[in-house]
């Protein structure tokens, strides 16, 4: 963090200080939200949650080495007190940018899907062109934006900040904590869809991205996605699009997967061309790496550098197509952080892919997808056909009705297709029928959990009770 006064930032966040004999003393370590994460020169952000409450917490993030703790009421150890530390805290966030990070670029990133990925992506790319700092994991909202803006400081060249939103204002509450310079939209999918009502609102929140950036700014913008193009309406900002339409500014020709589902293509950009070849899983990694790219060409890099770094790029993320082989040759795909429609029908593809690779095994492992709303059961049923056409060797669907919608659809089809009513169940049939070489996609939304059962199938095999 850029070194602060806590008297300092108790004015810059509206607040006063309590129990702190030396206003005088310097806070110049990221935030903390964990007390036990806490370390000499930390601010400790006191936040009051559903099962704990963080004020109960501030003596031992002090006792730890927090400098303060930002906090509703006094505490009995050095605090900064507001009426409200989350409002308080994206206050610091903002004095931050505006104030002690003046020559550093924000990059901004938000889209359906792929925004994490795209993120990890370009934080491996810009450090070749100057000092990064990027969101940790998926801290991509209220908390998360300001808790990353702390970890940056006046040497950092480029802070790239993932943006989520749960609806229409949330994305443009971020850019107002930290406008962009550069403003990144990977697509305008259907995840969240009951959430926001459709389409069109998800791509009326995705934009706001767009509208905060100055006119000096860049809008990247996927050109595959009609929504997505269009807003390039909403901006007087320069526009670069990427994708794989013949017109994008960086585009990618020539693509193919590999026997573990990685992607290669030819890069072309206005400056020249290369040969990329991924480390990650599965054809949408294509678009997440163009729009990494984009930014990267932006920084003035050059095409070979930014293919090169492109090809030597690692997942940073985890539950994201995060592939391991046991030892007896049986690959698992943790794909389970999140699912949409969009990015189900991709994994499937993706485990296809890698399956007809060596001649091996395909078995899908699949849960719900929340926040469909009305399109729910459709939805559902339309990923349960697409696995059909898959010659998937075994498709098992794990959970309730909604996943049971899926099942059927595959059933109805021609798949081999089962529905098991949780992980446990599921976790014995896997360890009795797995074949040495098979391939097992395990992927459902966050909120069913089912990267549990992916951890547990790369544990050995207990054996039967009692043995």
């Amino acid at each position: 963090m850029q070194p602060m006064l806590l008297s300092t930032i108790a004015e810059a966040v509206g607040g006063r200080l309590e129990d702190a004999p030396d206003p005088h003393l310097i806070v110049d370590q990221p935030a903390v939200f964990d007390s036990r994460d806490a370390k000499a020169g930390a601010l400790f952000i006191a936040l009051a949650g559903n099962t704990a409450d963080g004020h109960d917490y501030a003596r031992a993030a002090v006792k730890n080495g927090a400098v303060a703790a930002l906090t509703t009421r006094p505490v009995g150890v050095p605090a900064i007190v507001v009426d409200d530390v989350l409002a308080a805290f994206a206050r610091l966030g903002h004095h931050l940018v505006r104030h002690g990070l003046t020559d550093t670029q924000v990059i901004a990133i938000t889209g359906s899907a792929g925004k994490t990925s795209t993120k990890d992506l370009i934080a491996q790319l810009l450090p070749a062109a100057g000092p990064t700092v990027a969101t940790p994991q998926s801290f991509n909202n209220e908390i998360g934006l300001p808790l990353t803006i702390t970890m940056a400081d006046r040497t950092t060249r480029y802070l790239v900040l993932e943006m989520g939103a749960r609806g229409i204002g949330h994305i443009r509450d971020l850019t107002r904590i930290a406008p962009p310079h550069i403003s990144v939209v990977t697509n305008v999918g259907t995840a969240h869809v009951g959430e926001f009502g459709g389409r069109d609102s998800i791509a009326q929140a995705k934009g706001e991205i767009v509208e905060a950036l100055p006119g000096g700014g860049l809008a990247v913008l996927n050109a595959d996605d009609p929504l997505v193009r269009a807003m390039a309406n909403r901006t007087r900002a320069r526009i670069v699009t990427y994708g794989l339409a013949p017109e994008a500014t960086v585009r990618a020709s020539d693509v193919t997967l590999n026997d573990q589902g990685q992607p290669s293509y030819t890069l072309h950009t206005p400056e020249g061309s290369a040969d990329v070849h991924l480390q990650f899983v599965g054809e949408p990694q294509v678009y997440n790496s163009l729009a990494a790219a984009a930014v990267a060409r932006e920084t003035g890099l050059p095409v070979d550098r930014i293919a090169a770094l492109l090809s030597a790029a690692a997942t940073q993320s985890r539950w994201r197509m995060e592939t391991h082989t046991r030892a007896d040759d049986v690959t698992i795909v943790n794909d389970a952080y999140n699912a949409n429609p969009d990015s189900m029908r991709s994994s499937l593809d993706a485990l296809a892919a890698m399956a007809r690779g060596h001649g091996q095994r395909a078995i899908a492992v699949l849960g719900q997808m929340n926040e469909l709303g009305e399109d729910a059961r459709t939805a559902h049923e339309d990923v349960g056909r697409h696995a059909s056409t898959l010659n998937l060797d075994q498709v098992i669907v794990v959970g309730g009705d909604e996943a049971g919608w899926m099942q059927k659809a595959a059933s109805n089809a021609g798949a081999h297709a089962l529905h098991l009513p949780d992980q446990e169940t599921a976790l014995q049939l896997l360890r009795s029928t797995l074949q040495p070489g098979d391939v097992v996609l395990v992927k459902a939304s966050r909120g069913v959990q089912l990267q549990e059962l992916a951890e547990a199938l790369l544990q050995p095999d207990p054996g039967p009770a009692g043995a």
